[in-house]
């Protein structure tokens, strides 16, 4: 039997309306939120995705992939000095610029992340015919000036390294990052992309990292 309010009319839909209200509010809220945490998870200068959304996707990607999958690190070489010498707005263009050719250069499918500072991420999906291919179309593409105003060029170089999993051994992320980071190391200041091996992979590490790099600074040492 309905519930009839105090004109007698019953009330059921009140009650249905009264309930939707609510929820239709709390929908809209949460997608609201949502979106703005995606939107933090990315790196507000370039738009790319942070440590820990690289991380989630390109462990997804080796995973699915297995040996068609390539993980690669990326510095700008002397990115300091550009700083210093054309200041920090500069900086970022630089840091723009190398995202927007990072994320050309993987297409749709593949994964971009800024670590921090000047140092990228990316996972791919290439196979082994067309990798020294693909790696030299990168060095090359990265190796253009930057256009910081209007013209106005600044030179960039930067250090690549490459590492695939049926070279490591492993689909393991961070085991892959560290071939990679050494590969990269390798190659420092050559201008060419340097793709690992199993030497790489048996570089020694600290924290994960290879020595000298950021975070291998082991625990209780002085900063």
């Amino acid at each position: 039997m309905p519930i009839t309010g105090a004109l007698g009319q019953p009330t059921r839909a009140l009650l249905v309306t009264a309930a939707a209200v609510p929820l239709t509010g709390w929908t809209v809220h949460a997608l609201a939120l949502h979106r703005q945490l995606a939107a933090a998870r990315r790196d507000p200068l370039t738009g790319l995705h942070g440590r820990d959304g690289y991380t989630a996707r390109a462990t997804t990607l080796t995973a699915r992939h297995t040996t068609a999958a390539m993980v690669l690190l990326v510095d700008v070489d002397h990115f300091k000095q550009i700083n210093d010498r054309f200041g920090h707005p500069v900086g970022d263009r630089v840091l723009a610029a190398t995202a927007a050719r990072l994320t050309a250069w993987a297409g749709s499918h593949g994964v971009v992340g800024r670590l921090g500072g000047d140092e990228f991420a990316l996972a791919v999906r290439i196979g082994a015919a067309r990798r020294r291919l693909r790696l030299d179309q990168l060095a090359a593409a990265l190796s253009e000036p930057v256009d910081i105003d209007d013209g106005r060029l600044v030179d960039v170089t930067v250090s690549i390294g490459a590492a695939t999993p049926d070279a490591i051994g492993t689909t393991d992320l961070p085991a892959l990052l560290r071939a990679a980071d050494a590969a990269m190391y390798a190659g420092k200041h050559t201008g060419t992309a340097v793709l690992a091996d199993p030497s790489h992979a048996a570089a020694d590490s600290i924290n994960g990292r290879r020595a000298g790099r950021p975070g291998t600074t082991p625990l209780g040492a002085t900063a």
